[in-house]
This record gives C-alpha cells, structure tokens and sequence, in this order.
C-alpha cells in the first residue's frame, strides 16, 4: 500500500443514528459530505464495548483476548481489594517510522512512544492516563493559547434533575468542542505539522450523550421532565459543533486521508442502576438473608414510580446515604486532607462512589458477589484455591453458577413485572484461568431496571436514574476517505480493524500482535 498522510478523527461516545437523522435534516453538512465521499463501514465492537476500554483497543490496537485486560477494573484476589487502573499499553505508533502526532487520544501512553508528539489528558472521558505533553511545553502553550478545557466539570456531570444544570452542561460541552477544534488545527498545521499520522479524539459526545440521552429518547423514562426539551436542544448544538470540527480538519487538511470512527454506538443507559446497586444487594441478601441497602422514600416520582431526585440533591450523596461504605483511613485522611492522593486520581479514578464497591468487606465471606462494573453486570464466584477466603469448591462451581442463573432468571423488573435478563455469559472456560479484570458471569440487562422483585429475598428499589446514556447502540462506524478510496457502503466489519487498515495506508509492517484486520485492499474495489 502507497504512502499516504492519515489523519485520524475518533468520536468518542458517538451514535451514527444520531448523525444520520440530523444529516437528513441539513444540520451536518460536513459530516454528510464526507460520507458522500467515503466507503463506510459499521463498525461491530462485540462484547469488548462492555470493558470500557474501547480506546485502549485504539491506542493499543489490542482486543481484550489479545492483550489480557477485560476491564479497566482490577480484582485482587489475595484481599478483595478493586482498583481502576490506567493503561499500561504499548500505543501503536510507538514503534512506526510515520511521524506522528496526537492530540487527547485516551488511554494513550505517550511516555512509552517517544517519537511520538502532542498531549493526552486534555479535556478526555476517562483518559486513561496523566496528563502527559511532547515536547514539555505544549501543555503551557495550549493553555496560554486557548486557556483551560472549558467544561471540566461536565465530563461525568449528571444533568438531568436540574433544567439548569443541563442548560450549563450543554453550553459547556459547546464551547469544549469548538476550543478542541481550534487548538487540533492549531497543532497539526502551526506547531507541529510534520506529520504523517495524526489522531484527534473528540469526547464532548460522550460526556453530552450520556447525561442528556433522555432529551433526544421520546421513549425513555424521563422524556417528560422539565430538563429534556434543554438537553434535546443542547445534544443538537453538540453534534453540529462537532460537524464543524469536522470541516475545519477536512478543509485544512484537504492532502490527507481521513479516517473518522467511532468504536461502537450509544443509546439508553440499562446497566447503572442493575449493575451498580440491584445486583450486589441481590447477591448480598442471597449470601447472608438480610438486606444491606437501606429503603427511603424519594422525594418525587413519576406516574410509572421512576423515582426523580430533587436538583440540589446529587445521585452519589443519596447512594452513599443508601448504602454505607467502611469508613477506611485514607478515606479519613481524604475527608480532612481534601489533596491527600489528588496525584493518583487522575489516572486510577478511586471507585469508593460506586455502590457495589462498598460491599467489598463482606466478600470474601460470600459465595458470589458483584464485581464493580460501568456497564454490564459481573459475578465473581468466591473459589476455593484462586480466592484467598474462597467458599466454593472447584468441584461444586459449575453447579453454583447455574444456581446464581436461576437466581437472575426468577428477578421481576419491580416496574414492569417482566424479566430483568438479557443475556448470562459464562467467562473462562477454566475458572482458575479467569485473570484479575474478568468475572464468572457477565450479565446484560433487559429494559433498564430500576429495582427488581424476588419472590424469596424481596424487592429492591427502585432507585433514580444516574447516567440516562450509555453503551447500547449496535453499530459504531468508520468512514475512509482519500485518493482513490471508492466511495460505497461496505456492511459491518469488526472495530478492531480500524487500526491494521490505518497501518496499512501508511505503508507501515503491521505487527503480527496487533489485533483484527486490514481493510485497505477492499477500499479501492
């Protein structure tokens, strides 16, 4: 494959159908004219979306069956502890010839790609790093230039009982995606423009998609509410900035071959509340026949009982009043010494917020718990010989994960009466192969439970709404466009070829490690 200049635009957190709807409607000119221009693929991220790393498999053009890691989670088997750990992957472009060049690219490690300039950490949804700037200065100079990111704190804001915080939120995120187009053009064509390879991530969408789906969802639960009309409106200007950040890459850039993608899709968010809180306190009631969730009244609900909360009362504060957590010592410290630990949580965020966490003193004396989770629900089986307390024999496991199925498959969503199972997905063939980032079962939600109901250990919830989005669309996509690329659809292919198609127009050996396929030779039929 001839040398080419690629210049890789990743949209984190993006839905295609989203796109598709307002490109037929005028409001994404760029985009649609560049998949005019494009042979364009669904990308098809299976069961590796629900890790949470799909930039990891970017950065290091790894899946999670060849690098080892399902989970940005970390289970230690000799303590119980969980940690969330930044990557420790070699990028990609580490070890290529074509100069290269990033710009917020997460999960990225640039400390370990010498050769390879520009900045992580600026403005990303789970960077997956420090932040981290070659050479030295660029990181003073950005922000000298175009100041500080401007929404940090809607990265993982929730929006949705406050009209106003979503009016704030969508504003935000706005000006985030124009400050991040000025400063790519900026970096790629001023002070760094001897590139053969460059990467700009956009992950405003991600952050926007997940706090206000329920605007643009006219099915979802709170579509109803005062904030959904604002948050509609504001993923609408979100979108059409980031039309914009398209044509100012492609128009300034017109010698290079774009390559946009987006790993997997969006839609509504199913898995917080079961994943987070429902499935550890079933498990919990299941092991010791008592509840640890303490029942409240919410303030406010709707006619099908969503619970809402009030404006002014966040979802972390009402969890942690719900269910306590073991009052350790450096939460202690972090209490009366706010900066205590600030220099790791930039890239090991602590998982202390999330619910199923705080259950984490009783595992070892469990047959099976929740394993933390953003996404699909996890079971550890407490096994004897791998778990340092284990509780289930070897010879007994097979029997105890149909046990923990039956256990699933008789919940009733507490809302609509139906089953609250998807799918039940068995992990290792030879559980004491599982690695520290995998679980015994992983489970997919049906509908989005908000509380269930077990004809022996009771109901639970229901309990409000955290993220309205999150990772439930089918399909991300891939557009390819350069000299001599046949502009066409081209039917679903795999996420993991995006990375070996790039290696191959840049005329680059792909390593035999890297992941997937190149899809180079198909583009010029």
């Amino acid at each position: 494959m001839s040398n080419r200049r690629i210049l890789m635009i990743g949209l984190d957190g993006f839905e295609p159908s989203l796109a598709e709807s307002w490109m037929q409607q005028g409001e994404m000119p760029n985009l649609a004219r560049l998949y005019q221009n494009s042979a364009n693929f669904a990308l098809d991220h299976g069961r590796a979306k629900y890790s949470g790393l799909a930039w990891e498999h970017v950065s290091s053009g790894l899946s999670p069956a060849d690098s080892g890691r399902w989970s940005a989670v970390t289970f230690n088997t000799s303590d119980y502890s969980v940690r969330q750990d930044p990557t420790s992957m070699r990028p990609f472009f580490a070890d290529i010839t074509s100069p290269t060049v990033i710009f917020d690219t997460p999960y990225c490690d640039l400390s370990q790609a010498p050769n390879v300039m520009g900045m992580t950490n600026w403005g990303a949804h789970d960077p997956g790093v420090p932040t981290y700037s070659r050479p030295g200065n660029l990181q003073a100079i950005l922000r000298e230039r175009f100041g500080p990111y401007p929404a940090p704190e809607w990265i993982y804001g929730m929006a949705w009982p406050s009209v106003d915080k979503t009016k704030h939120m969508s504003d935000a995120l706005v000006r985030a995606v124009d400050t991040r187009s000025q400063a790519a053009v900026w970096l790629l064509g001023e002070h760094l423009p001897d590139w053969q390879l460059a990467m700009v991530v956009v992950s405003e969408c991600h952050s926007g998609i997940e706090a206000l789906w329920h605007g643009i969802d006219p099915e979802h639960p709170l579509h109803g509410i005062a904030s959904a009309p604002v948050a509609a409106r504001g993923m609408r200007r979100i979108y059409r900035a980031i039309d914009k950040l398209i044509g100012d890459l492609v128009n300034n850039f017109p010698d290079a071959t774009i390559v946009a993608f987006g790993m997997h899709g969006m839609g509504a968010n199913n898995a917080d509340i079961a994943s987070m809180v429902l499935l550890p306190e079933l498990l919990y009631r299941n092991a010791f026949g008592k509840s640890y969730l303490r029942s409240r009244q919410w303030p406010v609900q709707l006619p099908d009982t969503t619970p809402l909360l009030d404006e002014t009362f966040s979802w972390n504060q009402a969890m942690r009043e719900a269910i306590p957590g073991p009052k350790t010592r450096k939460q202690r410290l972090l209490r009366l010494f706010p900066k205590f630990g600030q220099a790791r949580q930039s890239a090991s965020p602590p998982l202390d917020w999330m619910p199923a966490a705080r259950y984490r003193s009783f595992w070892s004396h469990m047959p099976a718990f929740a394993l933390p989770s953003f996404y699909d629900g996890r079971i550890r089986i407490n096994l004897r010989d791998r778990e340092s307390h284990g509780k289930v024999s070897r010879s007994n496991y097979a029997a105890k994960c149909e046990e923990l199925v039956e256990l699933l498959q008789v919940c009733r969503d507490l809302q609509t009466d139906r089953p609250i199972i998807d799918t039940i997905v068995r992990g290792a063939d030879d559980p004491m192969q599982l690695t520290a980032t995998e679980a015994d079962l992983y489970i997919t939600w049906q509908g989005a439970p908000l509380g269930l109901s077990h004809p022996v250990l009771g109901d639970i919830g229901p309990i409000p709404y955290r993220r309205t989005g999150g990772h439930t669309g089918p399909y991300g996509f891939l557009c390819t466009a350069g000299e001599g690329i046949r502009p066409t659809d081209r039917g679903i292919t795999s996420s993991f070829n995006v990375v070996p198609t790039v290696l191959d127009l840049l005329g680059e050996t792909i390593p035999q490690h890297i992941s997937g396929q190149s899809l180079a030779t198909t583009l010029f039929n």
